[in-house]
């Protein structure tokens, strides 16, 4: 048995070894969405280079939150869900965790799942004649099929390799344009411009995706086994999550030298393709339109199949796609982001609301989480110390205070 478990050990370790990207890199994927390029087109629209101090917080609080989450599934062998289910011994605060995790997360993903549509709708229509609400009817549809079918992955691969290609493409154009190097550094530094909040807040959202926290965890579990493979977790999330701050931080570049600098509005999500025009040339629209869509359609599977989980995990269920209550879930958050996307509303506006119900929904997942990780009896010598405490603790009330702020902002002006 010594000798079994020891070569269980070294086969772990050679497999995390050999893997270059592992879930740090899908939750890059699923951040990187129509949100992601909305937002940060809007930020740099707006205030040029000014506001991307909000995307290297937005990174590296990221990077510190899902490090929570792997050490959380290597320590106790549960992801977050089946965690804030199991952990608490009062019966009283499990049944508030349940519910303010099914409320947050779920409000979370409709309100996400709107963005992801229109959003994926929004390129297609760019390089189309059809009218956006048939393509808001099929990427609906293909969502449903590719969940029901149990075999999305394959598909959500395929269009991650399309988003991957598309991001790359803006960190090309961001030197192509050549910015200025000094006023970057400078935009480092905070500084809140008049208006800007809401775009602080849509960074903030559009990057420190909460259903991320359950995804996370869900796929650490399964990759990981050892204590010993946190180093793998940090490293793989410093690599691809740094790689996302690096994408959304050449998007608000590019943005800023297309439109900012030259003093041009923005008033229709097709013009953004004009941020890669130096690159492509004439056939910008399709390459971006292609690309927009590949983001939408796979956030679209990704934040349904989120919310099921997260749900399954606090309600105790079977978290197995074949369950009828795992695929009502995701339904409802399909439907809802459908129901939604069918309104007449301005696209932009609700690509930017989605980052922005994230954001308010983000210092929830986030205390969740830090409860959890005080929990020495289950976290061992993995539990938070002192100062992963006080540095999660000023994350949450930053957040919250940026939510909170904002929330006043919209109802009285």
């Amino acid at each position: 048995m010594f000798f079994a478990l020891k070569r269980r050990e070294a086969e772990d370790m050679a497999k995390s070894r050999k893997i270059s990207f592992g879930p740090g890199f899908l939750v890059t994927a699923a951040f990187i969405g129509p949100g992601t390029i909305t937002s940060c087109t809007l930020a740099g629209v707006h205030f040029g280079y000014a506001l991307l101090y909000a995307i290297l917080f937005a990174t590296v609080t990221t990077i510190i939150l899902q490090e929570m989450t792997g050490r959380l599934s290597l320590a106790s062998g549960r992801d977050l869900a089946q965690a804030l289910r199991e952990f608490p011994k009062s019966a009283l605060t499990r049944l508030m965790f349940t519910i303010m995790t099914l409320t947050a997360i779920t409000f979370g993903c409709a309100a996400y799942e709107a963005g992801n549509i229109i959003g994926g709708a929004l390129g297609l229509e760019s390089f189309t004649s059809i009218p956006q609400r048939y393509w808001v009817g099929l990427i609906s549809l293909l969502a449903i099929i590719i969940l029901s079918s149990g075999r999305y992955r394959i598909i959500e691969r395929f269009l991650v390799v399309l988003v991957f290609l598309m991001s790359i493409s803006f960190l090309s154009t961001a030197v192509i344009t050549k910015p200025d190097i000094i006023s970057i550094l400078k935009a480092l530094v905070p500084t809140i411009p008049h208006g800007s909040l809401f775009y602080v807040l849509a960074l903030v959202g559009t990057t420190i995706v909460p259903y991320n926290l359950f995804l996370h965890s869900a796929i650490v579990k399964k990759k990981w086994h050892l204590a010993a493979n946190v180093k793998d977790v940090r490293k793989d999330l410093v690599l691809s999550i740094g790689l996302g701050g690096m994408i959304s931080a050449s998007i608000i570049v590019t943005s800023a030298v297309a439109f900012f600098n030259k003093g041009i509005g923005l008033e229709s999500g097709i013009e953004m393709a004009q941020q890669l025009r130096p690159l492509f040339g004439d056939i910008t629209h399709i390459l971006f339109g292609i690309g927009l869509f590949a983001a939408g359609l796979s956030s679209a599977v990704t934040a349904p199949y989120a919310a099921a989980f997260a749900s399954s995990g606090v309600m105790g269920w079977d978290s197995k796609q074949g369950q009828q209550k795992f695929k009502l879930i995701w339904l409802l958050v399909i439907m809802s982001g459908f129901g939604v996307s069918l309104l007449d509303l301005n696209p932009l506006a609700v690509i930017l609301f989605a980052q922005v119900a994230n954001g308010l929904v983000l210092p929830v997942a986030s205390i969740f989480l830090l409860v959890v990780l005080n929990n020495r009896e289950k976290m061992g010598s993995m539990a938070n110390n002192w100062k992963q405490n006080i540095i999660g603790g000023l994350i949450i009330l930053i957040v919250s205070a940026l939510g909170f702020w904002n929330i006043l902002k919209l109802f009285f002006g």
